[in-house]
């Protein structure tokens, strides 16, 4: 990474105090977790993830649901941080104050390192009470269906199982149609649902507050890996950039956003923002 941009990312990343860090799905396609807009394969390549991903679906099929959010759930337990989770965790040990802000649903930040980011889209691991809202327990894994492809923004690498197997966590037979049932709530024993946010729900209230609080207050805001298409939450660096703070996006292509940012770096995350720590701290070894 050479040249103006890079070394003006760096300053402004270097002399930041309350940065945020927005980041989308691009960030976790670099640990092998395709996007929603990747092909569908195995189980799921006749559905259309958009199609599943609705409170209707779930209450037409819910163990169709459960079971496709399921072989997500596994693909990323499959999936590892890459250098530009990395890269994101080390900006927070270096400003306390750093707030990091995901539309991802799969749990590589925390793995990565940032302990506590905030989920506007929720969470695979997060499930919940689809009547009461009760928090519910992550399955075991042995009771839950994989693929060697899991779909959607959550689908999994290559775990080397042969193509013909058909197996579960635990080594037990995966359902031929990829269904399983949902566990009943323990408090009113309604079926319990995939805790993210599905087409047509709104964001939590709580993380959608927390996001535009941090944007507000922020004095650089850093966005990677996100198309900023999905709305509400790409109206986050807007806000940010309203109110004075730069924006640094780093993304391959180009986004609606490039004509707000201060500095657009291309280039996948995980080699730009480790090469942007170490432009903003010479002494950082990030990534």
């Amino acid at each position: 990474m050479t040249g103006p941009e890079p070394a003006e990312a760096g300053r402004l990343l270097a002399a930041a105090r309350r940065p945020v860090v927005f980041t989308g799905a691009g960030m976790s396609a670099e640990s092998g977790v395709p996007t929603f807009r990747d092909a569908q394969t195995g189980l799921w390549e006749r559905y259309d993830p958009q199609e599943l991903a609705t409170l209707a679906a779930f209450r037409a099929d819910p163990a169709l649901v459960w079971g496709w959010y399921e072989a997500r759930r596994h693909g990323v337990r499959r999936a590892e941080p890459n250098p530009g989770h990395r890269a994101v965790a080390a900006i927070a040990a270096r400003r306390p104050e750093t707030v990091v802000i995901t539309q991802n649903v799969d749990d590589l930040h925390e793995r990565g390192g940032v302990p506590a980011p905030v989920r506007l889209h929720g969470s695979l691991f997060a499930p919940r009470c689809s009547a009461c809202a009760r928090p519910a327990p992550i399955p075991e894994d042995a009771t839950a269906p994989e693929d060697d492809a899991a779909p959607g923004d959550a689908a999994a690498p290559d775990d080397g199982v042969a193509s013909g197997d058909a197996v579960a966590p635990g080594g037990m037979p995966e359902p031929p149609d990829g269904r399983v049932t949902p566990p009943a709530c323990a408090g009113c024993g309604a079926p319990v649902r995939p805790g993210v946010v599905w087409f047509g729900e709104a964001l939590p209230s709580a993380a959608l507050d927390a996001a535009v609080e941090a944007a507000s207050g922020c004095d650089l805001l850093l966005t990677v890996g996100t198309s900023a298409l999905v709305h509400p939450a790409a109206e986050i660096p807007l806000v940010a950039a309203r109110l004075g703070a730069p924006v640094v996006q780093v993304n391959p292509v180009p986004t609606p956003l490039d004509a707000i940012c201060a500095v657009n770096l291309r280039g996948p995350a995980g080699e730009v923002l480790p090469a942007l720590v170490r432009a903003a701290w010479p002494d950082a070894a990030a990534g």
